[in-house]
C-alpha cells in the first residue's frame, strides 16, 4: 500500500464542552430528557443521538441513557426541537430552584 500525497489544505473544527464558561447558571430553561420516550434508552443501543449531533456546545453524551452536562447548558432548546422522539421538554429553570429550596427547608 502507498501513502497517497494530498496537496489539499483541510481543516476540521467541532465544539469544545463549555468554551462560554459555566452558563447553565443563568439559563431559563433546562432540558429534560423521557427516558421512556428516547430512542437509544428505549431500545437500549446505540441509535438516534441526534440531539448529540446539533448540540451547538456538545454537551450532550452520546451514552445509554443520553444526559447532559446543565453547568454548561445554555438552554437554547435545540436538543428540543430537533429530537424525533420528542423525548425532550425544556422545563423553567424556576422550577427546579423551588424544589431545592423546599428540600433545603426540612
Amino acid at each position: 500500500m502507498v501513502a497517497k500525497s494530498c496537496t489539499h489544505i483541510c481543516g476540521e473544527s467541532s465544539p469544545g464542552i463549555g468554551e462560554a464558561g459555566k452558563t447553565g447558571e443563568w439559563r431559563t430553561s433546562r432540558p429534560v430528557i423521557d427516558p421512556g420516550k428516547c430512542i437509544p434508552a428505549k431500545r437500549g443501543k446505540p441509535s438516534c443521538f441526534i440531539c448529540w449531533l446539533y448540540c451547538p456546545e456538545a454537551l450532550i453524551s452520546k451514552t445509554i441513557p443520553v444526559q447532559i452536562d446543565l453547568e454548561y447548558c445554555k438552554g437554547c432548546g435545540i436538543c428540543m426541537y430537533v429530537c424525533p422522539a420528542q423525548a425532550i421538554s425544556m422545563v423553567n429553570e424556576g422550577e427546579f430552584c423551588s424544589e431545592q429550596d423546599g428540600l433545603n427547608r426540612s
